[in-house]
């Protein structure tokens, strides 16, 4: 509509900006006769970028437009969740370790939680995966220093130094998305190992570092109510986890003996993640894989 009004005066008379013109004669002329260039770029947006936008809109199938809506929405929550923690933290209104662990709680949390926000499809984990990945991406442009965010290095990395965005933050981020390519939502291995690297060692860190004085024998950077915590926050995060998905339909499963296997399983993470193991190996890949594996050998390959 707002095309058609330029060449018309009758159109011109009634458009906000020719009533404001119209205020001064000496400048009405140019309300009725915009300069060539201006009036291409708009035959160019209008003529060409519209119609080009909804013929393809048209021809895409809806699955593809639902999980396109899906990826951009969730990548964009994604970024706030992150840069909301980056304000906190750079103002001091939340301590950088517990920013750190509150971040790698709810982003894996949050994350599992989307997926029912995409199609039916077998390409939908394909567009869920496009959020860790560049994520990933992301993680690498700024722990090579290729682009500096100090906000971001301090909201999740443990001494705020960016190479430290090459180890614990991008291996999350790694796992997140291998969970998704291999497992998806489909599979409770996937969502019981997130759980526990996301709820389980997220929890731990946060109550072991304010109430963790009593060490545990074998190991003195891990404490006996953090490792506690663990178990019992992933064990949680699990059952409820699986509880959403089974509601949603995407896997059935016997609570009766779910139950059991998840104990056995968040046993296992609770162990890997004491161990002196982990100043060798990342948390974030022993706990998981270790969690892949029991779920693996508890629930089969083919478990839904």
């Amino acid at each position: 509509m707002a095309a058609a009004a330029w060449p018309g005066t009758a159109c011109a008379s009634s458009s906000p900006n020719s009533l404001l013109l119209s205020r001064s004669p000496r400048y009405a002329a140019f309300a009725l006769a915009p300069s060539p260039k201006s009036s291409m770029r708009r035959r160019l947006l209008l003529g060409v970028g519209t119609p080009a936008v909804a013929a393809l809109a048209s021809v895409a199938p809806p699955a593809v437009l639902e999980d396109g809506a899906a990826t951009l929405f969730i990548t964009a929550g994604a970024y706030s969740l992150v840069r909301a923690f980056d304000v906190l933290t750079e103002r001091r209104l939340i301590e950088q370790n517990l920013s750190r662990k509150i971040v790698h709680v709810l982003s894996g949390v949050l994350f599992m939680s989307s997926w029912p926000l995409f199609s039916n499809s077998a390409e939908a984990r394909y567009f869920a995966a496009v959020v860790p990945f560049l994520n990933s991406v992301r993680l690498l442009t700024y722990g090579l220093r290729l682009y500096t965010d100090e906000a971001l290095v301090k909201s999740v990395t443990r001494e705020g130094k960016p190479e430290e965005l090459l180890r614990g933050p991008l291996y999350y981020v790694l796992v997140l998305l291998f969970s998704v390519l291999i497992f998806w939502r489909e599979s409770p291995i996937g969502i019981v190992s997130l759980s526990m690297m996301s709820g389980g060692d997220g929890f731990a860190d946060i109550v072991g570092r304010r109430y963790g004085s009593l060490k545990l024998p074998f190991n003195e950077k891990k404490s006996w109510v953090g490792s506690i915590s663990m178990f019992i926050s992933g064990f949680l995060l699990s059952a409820i986890m699986l509880f959403y998905f089974s509601t949603l339909g995407y896997i059935h499963i016997s609570w009766e003996e779910v139950l059991g296997k998840l104990v056995l399983v968040a046993l296992a993470a609770t162990v890997v993640e004491c161990i002196p193991v982990t100043d060798v190996v990342d948390d974030n890949i022993c706990v998981p894989l270790a969690t892949m594996l029991v779920a693996f050998l508890l629930f089969g390959s083919s478990a839904q």
